[in-house]
């Protein structure tokens, strides 16, 4: 059964492929019922999947990365994310997210008339997304199929054979009304860059307590600085320094929570070579100083309020 679930941690490869099964080989669908206050810093960070994924603001704000566009979206607008699409979701305060992802072939089986006259025309498009407004009537019968694909979830029974209908009714949606024209030069490009990114954010997953620049991150990708400026600029709307800064802070927060380590000691675990600039650094991206985001995080899991 595929009944409301959340989890608040997304795990992902080297490559930035999220390595959690969502569903199983014989029902490839699974819902979540998530709130991005849940997750560090009310972010969902970058990552992909195989699965399509459909996503239901109800309340609050989300602001999305998905692929090259950034985008808010407010209650009420949902949005799709194709196949093997880089994103990544954040919310400055409490948000509501209904979701759920689902296999391709769960629309229709692989090498069947139906997968490949409707399903693979999508996946195999240049469409990396589809936001869901209630001012468009078709994107209004989307989100209308969406809510009912959340609410069938309750069901104790036919749940499984409700979203089955319901998800092929929101394909049909899809595929009469987006555009999905096929563009194979457009996504030979966008793949050839994505999977160029995802390389560089490797390398500084990797090395982020060393020193690192642009140059270093240029040499490993094997193109040039400006190349590797416009990719960042591109995808994830931050330079490559800004990037990493931001990285080495969540990776700095993350030892703050879960470790007794001295201030001074993560500062130099995380890259920074002076704690005086860690600690400005962190209150202005977080607003908290380290010690204060440590006591933060020590009362959360002790279930207690400041």
């Amino acid at each position: 059964m595929n009944f409301n679930t959340s989890y608040n941690k997304i795990i992902t490869d080297d490559n930035l492929m999220e390595t959690i099964q969502h569903g199983g080989s014989s029902f490839p669908f699974q819902f979540y019922y998530d709130n991005l206050a849940l997750f560090d810093f009310n972010c969902i960070e970058w990552h992909w999947h195989t699965e399509l994924e459909f996503v239901y603001i109800e309340s609050g704000t989300v602001t999305f990365w998905i692929g090259e566009k950034q985008f808010t979206l407010t209650e009420g607008n949902g949005v799709f994310i194709n196949s093997k699409i880089l994103h990544r979701f954040h919310s400055p305060e409490e948000a509501v997210i209904p979701n759920f992802v689902c296999m391709p072939s769960f629309i229709a089986a692989q090498d069947t008339f139906i997968y490949d006259k409707y399903v693979l025309p999508v996946i195999a498009s240049s469409l990396t997304f589809q936001v869901f407004g209630t001012d468009s009537p078709w994107q209004a019968r989307a989100l209308s199929i969406i809510k009912r694909i959340i609410a069938v979830q309750d069901r104790v029974s036919s749940c499984e054979l409700a979203t089955a209908a319901l998800m092929q009714g929101l394909w049909l949606e899809i595929y009469e009304n987006a555009d999905i024209g096929y563009r194979k030069e457009h996504i030979s490009d966008s793949a050839s860059s994505q999977a160029r990114l995802q390389l560089m954010m490797q390398y500084i997953h990797q090395n982020y307590p060393h020193d690192i620049s642009l140059e270093d991150i240029a040499h490993h990708a094997k193109i040039s600085k400006s190349t590797v400026l416009n990719l960042f600029r591109q995808y994830l709307h931050v330079t490559p320094i800004t990037y990493l800064i931001n990285y080495r802070l969540n990776e700095a927060a993350l030892l703050l929570s879960k470790t007794e380590k001295k201030i001074i000691t993560i500062s130099r675990e995380t890259g920074f070579n002076n704690v005086d600039y860690f600690c400005r650094l962190f209150k202005k991206h977080y607003h908290f100083t380290p010690t204060e985001y440590r006591k933060k995080k020590a009362s959360v899991l002790s279930g207690e309020d400041l």
